[in-house]
């Protein structure tokens, strides 16, 4: 199979992207009456190159034909149009990614959007990528783990907006001019996710003094391994979000909640996934006891010290983990070392996950208030709130005559500081954190090597 990056035609793609892009404001549009914009021929010839590639390259990807084509009419609209806020709906609906989820299936992406945890502005992208798709997870889909829009991917090469920390492409992302009644597919890099987390753990082991059983040393310097590791995690998680015993909508990120309802929610899927890897592994799966270390190190390691202190709903769950087991003696920091006691982390970590779990089904019977304040409890038992919270002080703290999201102005931008632990951790880590903006499974090797 000819890789779509080395076909001379991708560089001259890239390059005409990459040359759009700082051309564009943050809607997409291209003001051609701002300071330092081209004039409107060259931006009509740089679209017409990215065309003229896309159908160069098509043809190594006969599965991306409709959508291909549909693209090439939604760039031409978009010219002809005088290059206003961009509406590439039709080949959106054409690229069907999760239809045929063929393992080493390569396709060309190229749309206007924002990257999750990326470039919020809706530029110019193109991505090269490849289904993670091997017959191991397939059977798992098929008969425990239903997710029929969930697709696993690995870089082949990209523009700017995902030299970034984004490791999803998620269609809500893309310039439409209104969203489709459902989506159809969702994608998560598992390179990307496997690199940073063989980096940071890599590192937080050694900052922390931690032993690791030697199967784990092991897979933490395999790619492969965490690759697949990440994969399984990623279905069961994103599936998770649509089943058990659901209070609110399952896409509550629509919804105007405090941040650690959030937090509840991103880590119920993931303890989830632990749980689900605890089973697998009884039944003899060989990557479910990969899944079970990610999640804890991942968790525990990375999360909390990554991404600004601001509404920080993941670094919240990652705190929450690590005070839970700590709590219950399952990690221990004496002596200037981190000790964990392997044995009981499986049961305790899943005891967290069925307290959540007791939360979102009394929730059920709970008015709205009333669970957010639930989940508040559960979470300060474990977390110290900040001093200055009124959450923290209780329901005669807030003016309950609000609505209830009027009342999540309230809450803190950083309502569970980190502990002292994680300050100094984060301090420790800060560079390499930094390190992993952008970081591909080759970023990885060559950090190994």
């Amino acid at each position: 199979m000819v890789r779509v990056v080395e076909h001379p035609a991708w560089r001259v793609l890239k390059d005409a992207v990459e040359g759009i892009r700082p051309w564009q404001a943050k809607d997409g549009s291209i003001d051609f009456t701002a300071e330092g914009a081209p004039p409107r021929t060259d931006a009509e010839r740089a679209v017409q190159r990215v065309i003229d590639a896309v159908e160069e390259l098509s043809p190594l990807l006969p599965h991306d034909a409709d959508y291909h084509r549909a693209l090439a009419k939604d760039l031409r609209v978009w010219a002809d149009g005088g290059f206003e806020v961009p509406d590439f709906l039709d080949s959106l609906l054409a690229f069907q990614p999760a239809a045929n989820r063929a393992d080493g299936l390569q396709h060309l992406v190229v749309f206007p959007m924002y990257t999750q945890n990326g470039n919020p502005d809706r530029n110019l992208e193109a991505v090269v990528l490849r289904m993670v798709w091997p017959d191991w997870l397939a059977e798992l889909e098929r008969t425990r783990y239903d997710n029929p829009l969930f697709c696993g991917i690995t870089f082949e090469d990209f523009t700017a907006g995902y030299d970034t920390n984004s490791a999803v492409l998620f269609p809500e992302t893309i310039a439409v001019r209104e969203a489709p009644e459902r989506f159809s597919w969702g994608g998560i890099f598992c390179d990307r996710e496997a690199a940073r987390f063989r980096r940071v753990t890599d590192a937080a082991v050694d900052v922390l003094g931690l032993e690791l059983p030697e199967d784990i040393a092991a897979m933490v310097h395999d790619q492969k391994r965490c690759e697949e590791a990440f994969v399984l995690w990623d279905m069961v998680h994103d599936r998770t979000h649509s089943h058990g015993d659901l209070p609110f909508d399952p896409f509550m990120i629509k919804q105007r909640q405090p941040f650690w309802m959030y937090g509840l929610e991103e880590l119920r899927c993931d303890l989830t996934a632990f749980k689900e890897a605890v089973k697998l592994q009884d039944d003899g799966v060989p990557q479910a006891r990969d899944v079970q270390y990610a999640v804890l190190f991942d968790r525990m390691f990375r999360f909390p010290v990554t991404g600004e202190r601001v509404r920080n709903y993941d670094g919240l769950g990652g705190q929450l983990l690590f005070a839970y087991l700590h709590k219950h003696d399952v990690v221990r920091w004496t002596d200037n070392r981190l000790h964990i006691d392997w044995q009981r982390a499986p049961q305790v970590t899943n005891q967290l996950c069925a307290d959540i779990e007791q939360l979102y089904r009394d929730g059920i019977d709970r008015p709205k208030l009333v669970h957010w304040f639930a989940g508040y409890e559960l979470v300060s038992a474990y977390l110290a709130p900040h001093p200055g919270s009124k959450w923290a002080k209780g329901p005669d703290a807030l003016d309950l005559t609000q609505p209830p999201r009027k009342l999540v102005d309230d809450v803190l931008p950083d309502e569970f500081p980190l502990s002292m632990f994680y300050e100094a951790l984060s301090k420790k880590l800060k560079s390499v954190i930094a390190s992993t903006k952008g970081i591909t499974a080759d970023g990885a090797e060559r950090i190994a090597a």
